[in-house]
Protein backbone atom coordinates (compact mmCIF):
# COMPACT_ATOMS: atom_id res chain seq x y z
CA UNK A 1 0.00 0.00 0.00
CA UNK A 2 0.89 3.64 -0.75
CA UNK A 3 2.70 5.66 1.64
CA UNK A 4 0.34 8.60 2.32
CA UNK A 5 2.44 11.65 2.77
CA UNK A 6 0.45 14.86 3.33
CA UNK A 7 1.29 18.50 3.54
CA UNK A 8 -1.19 21.07 4.80
CA UNK A 9 -1.24 24.58 3.85
CA UNK A 10 -3.42 26.98 5.87
CA UNK A 11 -3.82 30.54 4.37
CA UNK A 12 -4.01 33.85 6.43
CA UNK A 13 -5.42 35.32 3.95
CA UNK A 14 -4.64 38.84 4.83
CA UNK A 15 -7.74 39.41 7.57
CA UNK A 16 -10.00 37.53 5.91
CA UNK A 17 -9.37 34.28 7.62
CA UNK A 18 -6.62 35.19 10.41
CA UNK A 19 -8.76 38.35 11.32
CA UNK A 20 -10.97 35.39 13.02
CA UNK A 21 -9.16 32.18 13.50
CA UNK A 22 -5.46 31.68 14.18
CA UNK A 23 -4.19 29.52 11.70
CA UNK A 24 -0.72 28.84 13.48
CA UNK A 25 -2.74 26.95 16.11
CA UNK A 26 -4.81 25.83 13.37
CA UNK A 27 -1.23 24.65 11.63
CA UNK A 28 0.27 23.42 15.07
CA UNK A 29 -3.32 21.23 15.54
CA UNK A 30 -3.26 19.34 12.16
CA UNK A 31 0.59 18.36 11.89
CA UNK A 32 -0.56 15.91 14.89
CA UNK A 33 -2.12 13.95 12.47
CA UNK A 34 -1.11 10.18 11.48
CA UNK A 35 0.64 11.11 7.36
CA UNK A 36 0.62 14.77 8.05
CA UNK A 37 4.43 15.11 7.63
CA UNK A 38 4.07 19.17 7.60
CA UNK A 39 1.79 21.53 8.42
CA UNK A 40 2.20 25.44 7.73
CA UNK A 41 0.41 28.93 7.80
CA UNK A 42 1.45 31.99 5.35
CA UNK A 43 0.41 35.33 4.77
CA UNK A 44 -1.06 34.71 1.17
CA UNK A 45 -1.02 31.21 -0.37
CA UNK A 46 -1.61 31.99 -3.49
CA UNK A 47 1.31 34.39 -3.90
CA UNK A 48 4.55 33.11 -5.79
CA UNK A 49 5.99 33.16 -2.46
CA UNK A 50 3.64 31.03 -1.23
CA UNK A 51 2.68 28.66 -4.52
CA UNK A 52 7.04 27.95 -3.96
CA UNK A 53 6.84 26.96 -0.54
CA UNK A 54 4.44 24.03 -1.82
CA UNK A 55 6.63 23.20 -4.48
CA UNK A 56 9.84 23.29 -2.13
CA UNK A 57 8.12 21.18 0.42
CA UNK A 58 6.69 18.58 -2.37
CA UNK A 59 10.51 18.00 -3.48
CA UNK A 60 11.80 18.31 0.24
CA UNK A 61 9.73 15.95 1.87
CA UNK A 62 8.64 13.89 -0.98
CA UNK A 63 4.95 14.90 -0.34
CA UNK A 64 2.30 12.94 -2.51
CA UNK A 65 -1.28 14.61 -1.35
CA UNK A 66 -1.31 18.80 -0.65
CA UNK A 67 -4.17 19.97 1.34
CA UNK A 68 -4.76 24.06 0.97
CA UNK A 69 -7.23 25.74 3.65
CA UNK A 70 -7.58 29.27 2.01
CA UNK A 71 -10.49 30.07 -0.37
CA UNK A 72 -13.12 29.04 -2.50
CA UNK A 73 -11.88 26.77 -5.03
CA UNK A 74 -13.56 29.00 -8.11
CA UNK A 75 -11.04 31.29 -7.25
CA UNK A 76 -7.48 29.48 -6.83
CA UNK A 77 -8.07 25.57 -7.45
CA UNK A 78 -6.03 25.77 -11.23
CA UNK A 79 -3.47 28.55 -8.91
CA UNK A 80 -2.59 25.81 -6.76
CA UNK A 81 -2.82 22.75 -9.34
CA UNK A 82 0.23 24.48 -11.34
CA UNK A 83 2.14 24.47 -8.32
CA UNK A 84 1.80 20.95 -7.52
CA UNK A 85 2.03 20.47 -11.34
CA UNK A 86 5.55 22.28 -11.26
CA UNK A 87 7.20 19.77 -8.34
CA UNK A 88 6.14 16.80 -10.55
CA UNK A 89 2.93 15.88 -8.62
CA UNK A 90 0.02 14.86 -10.26
CA UNK A 91 -2.63 17.78 -9.68
CA UNK A 92 -5.92 15.85 -9.09
CA UNK A 93 -3.61 14.91 -5.66
CA UNK A 94 -4.29 18.57 -4.58
CA UNK A 95 -7.13 19.25 -1.96
CA UNK A 96 -8.64 22.65 -1.69
CA UNK A 97 -10.60 23.57 1.60
CA UNK A 98 -13.13 26.58 1.93
CA UNK A 99 -12.30 27.84 5.24
CA UNK A 100 -13.32 31.35 4.08
CA UNK A 101 -16.50 31.44 2.17
CA UNK A 102 -17.57 28.66 4.55
CA UNK A 103 -15.67 29.27 7.63
CA UNK A 104 -14.45 32.85 8.77
CA UNK A 105 -16.80 34.87 6.39
CA UNK A 106 -19.98 33.34 7.27
CA UNK A 107 -19.03 32.66 11.23
CA UNK A 108 -17.20 35.81 12.05
CA UNK A 109 -19.24 36.22 15.56
CA UNK A 110 -18.39 33.44 17.20
CA UNK A 111 -14.53 32.86 16.68
CA UNK A 112 -14.07 30.16 18.74
CA UNK A 113 -16.76 27.69 17.32
CA UNK A 114 -15.29 29.04 13.47
CA UNK A 115 -12.07 27.72 14.43
CA UNK A 116 -13.16 24.37 15.71
CA UNK A 117 -15.09 23.95 12.14
CA UNK A 118 -11.87 24.84 10.07
CA UNK A 119 -10.32 22.37 12.42
CA UNK A 120 -12.81 19.71 11.46
CA UNK A 121 -13.46 20.80 7.62
CA UNK A 122 -9.10 20.42 7.15
CA UNK A 123 -9.34 17.05 9.18
CA UNK A 124 -12.07 15.79 6.78
CA UNK A 125 -10.05 16.53 3.80
CA UNK A 126 -7.12 14.55 5.42
CA UNK A 127 -9.24 11.32 5.49
CA UNK A 128 -10.17 12.47 1.75
CA UNK A 129 -6.41 12.45 0.59
CA UNK A 130 -6.01 8.74 1.28
CA UNK A 131 -8.93 8.20 -1.63
CA UNK A 132 -7.31 10.69 -4.11
CA UNK A 133 -5.32 9.16 -7.35
CA UNK A 134 -3.76 10.32 -10.39
CA UNK A 135 -6.12 11.50 -12.70
CA UNK A 136 -5.35 12.87 -16.77
CA UNK A 137 -6.66 14.99 -18.49
CA UNK A 138 -8.39 13.85 -21.81
CA UNK A 139 -10.11 15.56 -24.93
CA UNK A 140 -13.70 15.08 -26.51
CA UNK A 141 -14.92 16.14 -29.29
CA UNK A 142 -17.85 18.75 -28.76
CA UNK A 143 -20.90 20.22 -31.13
CA UNK A 144 -20.00 23.64 -32.13
CA UNK A 145 -23.54 23.98 -32.25
CA UNK A 146 -25.63 26.10 -29.40
CA UNK A 147 -29.40 25.81 -27.98
CA UNK A 148 -31.11 29.06 -26.31
CA UNK A 149 -34.11 28.20 -24.58
CA UNK A 150 -36.42 31.41 -24.77
CA UNK A 151 -36.60 34.00 -26.94
CA UNK A 152 -36.78 37.08 -24.52
CA UNK A 153 -34.26 40.06 -24.38
CA UNK A 154 -31.72 37.36 -22.76
CA UNK A 155 -32.31 34.34 -24.90
CA UNK A 156 -32.31 37.06 -28.20
CA UNK A 157 -28.85 38.81 -27.11
CA UNK A 158 -26.91 35.16 -25.97
CA UNK A 159 -28.26 33.40 -29.67
CA UNK A 160 -26.91 36.88 -31.97
CA UNK A 161 -23.51 36.67 -29.81
CA UNK A 162 -23.30 33.16 -30.19
CA UNK A 163 -24.57 33.29 -33.80
CA UNK A 164 -21.76 36.70 -34.26
CA UNK A 165 -19.16 34.14 -32.92
CA UNK A 166 -19.68 31.97 -35.74
CA UNK A 167 -21.63 29.46 -34.26
CA UNK A 168 -24.79 27.42 -35.15
CA UNK A 169 -27.87 28.36 -32.87
CA UNK A 170 -31.20 26.91 -31.84
CA UNK A 171 -33.47 29.35 -30.46
CA UNK A 172 -36.65 27.82 -28.87
CA UNK A 173 -39.80 30.13 -27.51
CA UNK A 174 -42.67 28.43 -26.46
CA UNK A 175 -45.15 31.40 -27.50
CA UNK A 176 -45.70 32.47 -31.42
CA UNK A 177 -43.25 35.33 -31.45
CA UNK A 178 -40.28 36.09 -30.10
CA UNK A 179 -39.52 39.38 -27.73
CA UNK A 180 -40.80 38.29 -24.41
CA UNK A 181 -41.98 40.20 -21.48
CA UNK A 182 -39.82 43.46 -22.86
CA UNK A 183 -42.31 43.14 -26.38
CA UNK A 184 -44.82 44.02 -23.63
CA UNK A 185 -43.04 47.47 -22.05
CA UNK A 186 -43.94 50.53 -23.13
CA UNK A 187 -40.43 52.13 -22.29
CA UNK A 188 -37.48 51.08 -20.44
CA UNK A 189 -35.82 52.82 -17.44
CA UNK A 190 -33.99 54.94 -16.74
CA UNK A 191 -33.59 56.50 -19.97
CA UNK A 192 -37.10 56.13 -20.95
CA UNK A 193 -36.38 54.75 -24.10
CA UNK A 194 -39.10 52.69 -26.46
CA UNK A 195 -38.89 49.52 -25.70
CA UNK A 196 -39.47 48.29 -29.45
CA UNK A 197 -37.33 50.64 -30.38
CA UNK A 198 -34.78 48.67 -28.79
CA UNK A 199 -36.30 45.14 -29.18
CA UNK A 200 -37.79 44.88 -32.72
CA UNK A 201 -33.85 45.54 -34.56
CA UNK A 202 -32.44 42.60 -32.48
CA UNK A 203 -35.58 40.13 -33.34
CA UNK A 204 -35.42 41.08 -36.87
CA UNK A 205 -31.50 40.18 -36.99
CA UNK A 206 -31.98 37.00 -35.05
CA UNK A 207 -34.72 35.97 -37.32
CA UNK A 208 -32.85 36.91 -40.89
CA UNK A 209 -29.41 35.98 -39.25
CA UNK A 210 -27.92 33.16 -41.14
CA UNK A 211 -26.52 31.03 -38.37
CA UNK A 212 -29.61 31.03 -36.22
CA UNK A 213 -32.70 28.58 -35.98
CA UNK A 214 -36.02 30.51 -35.03
CA UNK A 215 -37.69 27.42 -33.47
CA UNK A 216 -40.53 29.47 -32.41
CA UNK A 217 -44.50 27.95 -30.96
CA UNK A 218 -42.36 24.80 -29.65
CA UNK A 219 -41.24 23.59 -26.60
CA UNK A 220 -37.99 21.43 -25.42
CA UNK A 221 -39.36 17.95 -24.73
CA UNK A 222 -36.31 16.11 -23.31
CA UNK A 223 -32.35 16.73 -22.96
CA UNK A 224 -29.75 13.85 -22.57
CA UNK A 225 -25.90 13.37 -23.19
CA UNK A 226 -23.25 15.69 -21.37
CA UNK A 227 -21.70 18.86 -21.96
CA UNK A 228 -20.71 19.15 -25.47
CA UNK A 229 -22.83 16.42 -26.40
CA UNK A 230 -26.49 17.02 -25.93
CA UNK A 231 -29.28 15.49 -27.70
CA UNK A 232 -32.33 17.76 -27.91
CA UNK A 233 -36.01 16.36 -28.67
CA UNK A 234 -38.20 19.78 -29.44
CA UNK A 235 -41.83 19.73 -29.48
CA UNK A 236 -42.91 21.99 -32.77
CA UNK A 237 -46.74 22.30 -31.71
CA UNK A 238 -49.28 22.17 -34.02
CA UNK A 239 -49.58 25.74 -35.50
CA UNK A 240 -52.57 24.93 -38.28
CA UNK A 241 -50.70 27.17 -40.63
CA UNK A 242 -48.03 26.18 -43.19
CA UNK A 243 -45.59 28.62 -41.93
CA UNK A 244 -43.73 27.22 -45.47
CA UNK A 245 -46.34 28.90 -47.63
CA UNK A 246 -47.58 31.77 -45.14
CA UNK A 247 -46.61 35.00 -46.89
CA UNK A 248 -47.24 36.57 -43.57
CA UNK A 249 -49.65 39.05 -44.71
CA UNK A 250 -52.88 38.89 -42.33
CA UNK A 251 -55.81 38.77 -44.40
CA UNK A 252 -56.55 35.50 -42.23
CA UNK A 253 -56.46 37.37 -39.13
CA UNK A 254 -58.80 39.93 -40.67
CA UNK A 255 -61.19 37.89 -41.19
CA UNK A 256 -61.34 35.70 -38.46
CA UNK A 257 -64.89 36.67 -36.91
CA UNK A 258 -63.95 34.99 -33.33
CA UNK A 259 -62.36 37.38 -30.87
CA UNK A 260 -60.79 36.19 -27.29
CA UNK A 261 -59.04 37.97 -24.54
CA UNK A 262 -55.29 38.52 -25.43
CA UNK A 263 -53.21 37.14 -22.90
CA UNK A 264 -50.56 39.78 -24.49
CA UNK A 265 -52.35 42.46 -23.50
CA UNK A 266 -52.80 40.83 -19.57
CA UNK A 267 -56.61 40.46 -20.18
CA UNK A 268 -57.30 43.97 -21.25
CA UNK A 269 -57.68 43.69 -24.88
CA UNK A 270 -58.44 41.43 -27.60
CA UNK A 271 -57.35 39.13 -30.19
CA UNK A 272 -58.80 36.58 -33.05
CA UNK A 273 -58.56 32.91 -32.84
CA UNK A 274 -56.14 33.10 -35.36
CA UNK A 275 -53.44 35.52 -34.30
CA UNK A 276 -49.74 37.22 -34.61
CA UNK A 277 -48.76 37.97 -30.26
CA UNK A 278 -48.23 41.39 -31.67
CA UNK A 279 -47.70 43.68 -34.27
CA UNK A 280 -43.70 43.69 -35.05
CA UNK A 281 -44.14 39.88 -34.18
CA UNK A 282 -41.29 37.64 -35.09
CA UNK A 283 -41.33 34.94 -37.35
CA UNK A 284 -44.24 37.26 -39.20
CA UNK A 285 -46.36 33.87 -39.61
CA UNK A 286 -49.80 33.50 -37.84
CA UNK A 287 -50.68 30.36 -35.18
CA UNK A 288 -54.46 29.29 -34.60
CA UNK A 289 -55.57 28.76 -31.00
CA UNK A 290 -56.73 25.20 -31.32
CA UNK A 291 -59.09 26.19 -28.09
CA UNK A 292 -60.71 28.73 -29.24
CA UNK A 293 -61.19 27.98 -33.31
CA UNK A 294 -64.30 27.53 -34.08
CA UNK A 295 -63.75 25.34 -36.74
CA UNK A 296 -61.26 23.61 -34.39
CA UNK A 297 -64.01 23.14 -31.60
CA UNK A 298 -67.35 23.20 -32.83
CA UNK A 299 -66.50 21.90 -36.51
CA UNK A 300 -67.57 25.43 -37.72
CA UNK A 301 -66.75 28.81 -40.28
CA UNK A 302 -62.55 27.91 -41.77
CA UNK A 303 -63.18 31.65 -42.77
CA UNK A 304 -59.39 31.57 -42.55
CA UNK A 305 -58.98 29.01 -45.16
CA UNK A 306 -61.10 30.64 -47.17
CA UNK A 307 -59.77 33.77 -47.60
CA UNK A 308 -55.54 32.87 -47.34
CA UNK A 309 -54.67 33.73 -51.04
CA UNK A 310 -51.41 30.75 -50.65
CA UNK A 311 -53.66 27.88 -49.51
CA UNK A 312 -51.83 28.82 -46.11
CA UNK A 313 -54.41 26.94 -43.46
CA UNK A 314 -53.49 23.11 -42.54
CA UNK A 315 -56.32 22.56 -40.23
CA UNK A 316 -55.00 18.64 -40.24
CA UNK A 317 -51.51 19.67 -39.21
CA UNK A 318 -50.26 17.36 -35.99
CA UNK A 319 -47.24 18.31 -33.59
CA UNK A 320 -43.28 17.57 -35.25
CA UNK A 321 -40.49 16.14 -33.11
CA UNK A 322 -36.93 17.34 -34.13
CA UNK A 323 -34.25 16.02 -32.26
CA UNK A 324 -31.14 18.30 -32.17
CA UNK A 325 -27.32 17.57 -31.25
CA UNK A 326 -26.05 20.12 -29.44
CA UNK A 327 -22.82 21.08 -27.50
CA UNK A 328 -24.30 24.03 -25.08
CA UNK A 329 -27.49 24.94 -23.69
CA UNK A 330 -28.56 28.31 -22.48
CA UNK A 331 -31.45 28.13 -20.10
CA UNK A 332 -32.73 31.84 -20.45
CA UNK A 333 -36.64 31.00 -19.65
CA UNK A 334 -37.25 34.53 -17.73
CA UNK A 335 -39.84 35.09 -15.36
CA UNK A 336 -43.30 35.22 -14.37
CA UNK A 337 -45.19 37.89 -12.16
CA UNK A 338 -45.75 37.24 -8.82
CA UNK A 339 -49.92 36.49 -8.54
CA UNK A 340 -51.59 39.45 -6.46
CA UNK A 341 -54.40 38.20 -6.08
CA UNK A 342 -53.23 36.03 -3.24
CA UNK A 343 -52.67 39.32 -1.37
CA UNK A 344 -56.03 39.50 -0.58
CA UNK A 345 -56.29 42.67 1.26
CA UNK A 346 -55.18 44.70 -2.20
CA UNK A 347 -58.70 43.45 -4.04
CA UNK A 348 -56.85 42.10 -7.42
CA UNK A 349 -59.58 40.15 -9.38
CA UNK A 350 -62.45 41.31 -7.48
CA UNK A 351 -61.73 45.32 -8.09
CA UNK A 352 -61.99 46.28 -11.58
CA UNK A 353 -59.59 49.24 -10.97
CA UNK A 354 -56.90 47.34 -9.42
CA UNK A 355 -54.08 46.51 -11.77
CA UNK A 356 -50.78 44.71 -12.34
CA UNK A 357 -48.09 47.03 -13.24
CA UNK A 358 -47.30 45.00 -16.56
CA UNK A 359 -51.40 45.75 -17.13
CA UNK A 360 -50.08 49.34 -16.68
CA UNK A 361 -47.54 48.55 -19.23
CA UNK A 362 -49.73 47.73 -22.07
CA UNK A 363 -52.19 50.17 -21.13
CA UNK A 364 -49.42 52.68 -21.99
CA UNK A 365 -48.25 51.01 -25.08
CA UNK A 366 -49.16 52.39 -28.57
CA UNK A 367 -49.81 49.09 -29.51
CA UNK A 368 -51.98 48.42 -26.57
CA UNK A 369 -55.85 47.85 -26.00
CA UNK A 370 -55.77 51.58 -25.35
CA UNK A 371 -53.59 52.78 -27.71
CA UNK A 372 -51.33 54.14 -24.93
CA UNK A 373 -53.98 56.18 -23.18
CA UNK A 374 -54.32 55.16 -19.61
CA UNK A 375 -57.48 55.05 -18.24
CA UNK A 376 -60.00 53.08 -15.25
CA UNK A 377 -60.98 49.60 -16.00
CA UNK A 378 -64.31 50.55 -15.04
CA UNK A 379 -65.48 53.05 -16.94
CA UNK A 380 -62.61 53.91 -19.53
CA UNK A 381 -62.60 57.65 -18.51
CA UNK A 382 -59.19 59.01 -17.37
CA UNK A 383 -58.66 58.66 -13.07
CA UNK A 384 -58.01 61.37 -10.81
CA UNK A 385 -55.69 60.16 -8.03
CA UNK A 386 -53.34 57.03 -8.81
CA UNK A 387 -52.07 54.69 -6.47
CA UNK A 388 -48.76 53.09 -6.68
CA UNK A 389 -48.07 49.95 -3.94
CA UNK A 390 -44.58 48.75 -4.15
CA UNK A 391 -43.71 45.41 -3.00
CA UNK A 392 -46.79 43.94 -3.61
CA UNK A 393 -45.88 40.66 -2.20
CA UNK A 394 -41.92 40.92 -2.39
CA UNK A 395 -40.29 41.35 0.69
CA UNK A 396 -43.29 39.49 2.71
CA UNK A 397 -42.45 36.56 4.54
CA UNK A 398 -46.08 35.23 3.95
CA UNK A 399 -45.40 35.97 -0.06
CA UNK A 400 -41.59 36.36 -1.74
CA UNK A 401 -39.63 37.28 0.84
CA UNK A 402 -36.45 38.53 -1.08
CA UNK A 403 -36.55 42.12 -2.92
CA UNK A 404 -37.21 41.59 -6.66
CA UNK A 405 -34.29 44.51 -7.78
CA UNK A 406 -36.38 46.02 -9.98
CA UNK A 407 -39.97 47.34 -8.50
CA UNK A 408 -38.93 50.63 -7.02
CA UNK A 409 -37.29 51.99 -10.09
CA UNK A 410 -40.46 50.06 -12.31
CA UNK A 411 -42.81 51.62 -10.31
CA UNK A 412 -41.30 55.32 -10.57
CA UNK A 413 -41.43 54.93 -13.95
CA UNK A 414 -45.30 53.89 -14.12
CA UNK A 415 -45.45 57.39 -11.86
CA UNK A 416 -43.48 59.05 -15.46
CA UNK A 417 -46.40 57.11 -17.39
CA UNK A 418 -49.51 58.34 -15.76
CA UNK A 419 -48.34 62.21 -15.42
CA UNK A 420 -47.43 61.77 -19.00
CA UNK A 421 -50.55 60.90 -20.28
CA UNK A 422 -52.85 62.92 -17.38
CA UNK A 423 -50.86 65.51 -16.15
CA UNK A 424 -53.52 66.75 -13.53
CA UNK A 425 -53.31 63.41 -12.23
CA UNK A 426 -52.60 63.22 -8.36
CA UNK A 427 -49.96 60.08 -8.00
CA UNK A 428 -49.12 58.13 -4.41
CA UNK A 429 -46.46 55.69 -4.30
CA UNK A 430 -46.20 53.43 -1.26
CA UNK A 431 -42.81 51.76 -1.13
CA UNK A 432 -40.74 50.12 1.73
CA UNK A 433 -37.69 51.30 0.54
CA UNK A 434 -36.77 53.17 -2.59
CA UNK A 435 -33.39 50.73 -3.74
CA UNK A 436 -32.09 52.81 -6.53
CA UNK A 437 -29.04 50.98 -7.01
CA UNK A 438 -27.88 51.24 -10.77
CA UNK A 439 -26.42 53.51 -13.08
CA UNK A 440 -28.84 56.30 -13.14
CA UNK A 441 -31.40 55.54 -10.80
CA UNK A 442 -30.92 57.85 -8.20
CA UNK A 443 -30.93 60.67 -10.81
CA UNK A 444 -34.29 58.74 -12.17
CA UNK A 445 -35.89 58.87 -8.50
CA UNK A 446 -35.06 62.47 -7.95
CA UNK A 447 -36.54 63.41 -11.13
CA UNK A 448 -40.14 61.84 -11.10
CA UNK A 449 -40.00 62.86 -6.75
CA UNK A 450 -39.56 66.31 -8.70
CA UNK A 451 -42.92 66.39 -10.51
CA UNK A 452 -45.79 68.21 -9.16
CA UNK A 453 -48.52 66.28 -7.45
CA UNK A 454 -46.37 63.15 -6.83
CA UNK A 455 -46.43 62.00 -3.37
CA UNK A 456 -44.07 59.33 -1.99
CA UNK A 457 -45.35 57.44 1.34
CA UNK A 458 -43.01 55.18 3.19
CA UNK A 459 -45.69 52.91 4.55
CA UNK A 460 -47.60 49.36 3.35
CA UNK A 461 -51.62 49.91 2.85
CA UNK A 462 -54.19 48.81 4.73
CA UNK A 463 -57.20 47.06 3.13
CA UNK A 464 -58.40 48.51 0.06
CA UNK A 465 -61.76 49.26 -0.71
CA UNK A 466 -64.47 49.51 -3.33
CA UNK A 467 -66.49 52.72 -2.64
CA UNK A 468 -70.12 52.88 -3.84
CA UNK A 469 -69.33 55.29 -7.09
CA UNK A 470 -66.66 52.19 -7.99
CA UNK A 471 -63.59 54.67 -6.29
CA UNK A 472 -61.11 52.91 -4.62
CA UNK A 473 -59.67 54.10 -0.78
CA UNK A 474 -57.22 52.88 1.79
CA UNK A 475 -55.43 54.20 4.98
CA UNK A 476 -51.59 53.80 5.13
CA UNK A 477 -48.84 55.43 7.69
CA UNK A 478 -46.25 57.60 6.44
CA UNK A 479 -43.47 56.17 8.58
Amino acid sequence: MEDVRIGVYVCHCGKNIAGVINPRKVADTISKLPHVIIARDYLYMCSSPGQDLIVEDIRKHNLNRVIVAACSPSMHLHTFQNAVKRAGLNPYLLEIVNIREQATWVHDDNPEKTEKKVIELIKAAVERAFHLYPLTTETFPVEKKSLVIGGGIAGIKAALDLANAGYKVYLVEKRQSIGGKMAQFDKTFPTLDCAQCILTPLMVEVGSHPNITLLAYSEVEDVNGSPGNFTVRVKLKARYVNWDKCTGCGTCVEKCPKKVVSDFDEGLGFRKAIYFEFPQAIPRKPVIDAENCLYLTRGICRVCERFCPVGAIDFDQQPELLELKVGTIIVAVGFDIYDVSKLYEYGYGRYKNVITGLQLERLSSANGPTKGRIVKISDGKEPKTVAIILCAGSRDEKHVNYCCRVGCILGLKHVYYVKKAVPDAKVVVCYTDIRAFGKGFEEFYRKIRSLDNVYLIRGRPMEIFENKDGSLSFDVYDS
